[in-house]
């Protein structure tokens, strides 16, 4: 295959004129190049020629690698002249054995780049792998901690383009990535400035057949980043600009993309969104992710479903420091009720309409780990952008509360 990728194969989105499909496009260059519009995927081979990648290693994961938008994707690529071999070793939550067997093929088969190629787990895996193919050092060596990314030698780095095909967790924009260790059942941050992709394709088309379900909690993932990223305490006026525009653009569109997921135009918007909320959260996290996480690492769960169904409450709790806040952005969202309750009220309507679950308990999550919960919370790196913060026992009573849908 040597023509352009065969779009023809995807689920058809419902039509939009040229003139509003030209609405999506464009060529952003912060915080990286991205490569934004419909049909944008034609582009990997020219994006693989400028990073001079003659044998990348396509990451993804084992759903995604059985589908026609991978394998059309490394067709594509091989009628360019560009050979890449396919990794889809990857866990929901990708562990240390997913990153070393990536990093054996990755050296096995000479590569010369990363092409990270799917939902958060595949673009995170991606990335850590790219790190890791030139290091001597163990994986956890480079956990965001202190000074630990001085650590790498960058000149080994692989490059990456990212190549989300889901609209959540921005980790396609994002500078480190979430690893499970299985033996401490946590999950680490693995952090470096350079795992920064170095070209972004956001394709929306790449999106359409993602089930509503999946649709509805990654996008509530983005909210939960832009989110946290708008009420943290730091100064980064950027980044909360950014995130009170993501907000806006997911609050008119995640309904629309969820009840029909190919209407083109609310599926770019979530993707641009989910982009927005990474960039805007290196001013912070808070106590969702702080939760989010241990849970993700002990159950298993979706990280993104967590998040959703973690914000009423860690909203709650932060109220009487970012009432104020709450406010100002309920405005900026034009809610019918512009205060702290309104935003709050929106927020449990908004979860209702995505069907997403109110407490814990109705995904198999109950109170018996809530200490060892509270404290793997306290010690998460998010809690440090929450703002308040949270003692072990504090972030186990929230835990208790969202478990029983007591908000």
């Amino acid at each position: 295959m040597t023509g352009k990728f065969d779009l023809t194969q995807l689920e058809k989105p419902r039509r939009l004129s040229v003139t509003k499909l030209k609405q999506f496009y464009g060529n952003w260059h912060y915080p990286t190049s991205i490569r934004a519009g419909i049909g944008r995927i034609n582009e990997l081979p020219s994006a693989c020629q400028e990073l001079s990648f003659n044998a990348p290693l396509l990451v993804t994961d084992a759903d995604l690698a059985a589908l026609p938008m991978v394998k059309q994707a490394v067709s594509h690529l091989a009628g360019q002249g560009i050979h890449c071999q396919v990794f889809s070793a990857i866990k929901t939550n990708p562990c240390e054995k997913n990153i070393t067997d990536g990093v054996t093929a990755f050296l096995h088969g000479k590569h010369d780049g990363v092409i990270a190629f799917g939902g958060g787990s595949a673009l995170d895996a991606g990335k850590a792998i790219a790190l890791m193919a030139g290091q001597t050092r163990p994986l956890w060596d480079f956990e965001d901690s202190g000074s630990n990314f001085h650590r790498v030698n960058t000149d080994k780095m692989a490059k990456v383009i990212a190549i989300p095909t889901t609209s959540g967790t921005g980790a396609e924009v994002g500078r480190a990535s979430v690893i499970t260790d299985e033996q401490a059942h946590i999950k680490r941050i693995i952090f470096h400035p350079a795992m920064l992709p170095d070209i972004v394709i956001l394709d929306a088309q790449l999106t359409v057949s993602l089930p509503a379900g999946l649709t509805a909690a990654t996008g509530m993932d983005a909210l939960s980043h832009a989110l946290e990223a708008y009420c943290a305490p730091s100064f980064h006026p950027m980044a909360a600009g950014i995130a009170l525009e993501a907000i806006r653009l997911i609050k008119e569109y995640l309904p629309r993309a969820t009840a029909n997921g190919h209407d083109l135009e609310a599926r770019a918007q979530v993707m641009a969104a989910a982009t927005m909320g990474a960039t805007a959260f290196q001013r912070g996290l808070g106590a969702m992710h702080a939760l989010a996480h241990p849970l993700g690492a002990l159950y298993d769960s979706h990280h993104g479903l967590l998040n959703a169904i973690l914000m009423p409450y860690v909203l709650k709790a932060n109220k009487k420091v970012i009432a104020k806040k709450i406010t100002r952005l309920s405005r900026y969202l034009a809610l019918e009720q512009q205060t702290f309750d309104g935003f709050f009220y929106w927020i449990l309507a908004l979860r209702k309409q995505l069907a997403i679950p109110h407490s814990l308990q109705e995904i198999a999550i109950d109170t018996r780990r809530a200490d060892e919960i509270g404290m793997m919370a306290f010690n998460d790196p998010s809690a440090s952008g929450n703002p308040i913060a949270f003692s072990a026992q504090q972030y186990s009573d929230i835990f208790k509360k969202a478990v029983h849908g007591e908000c």
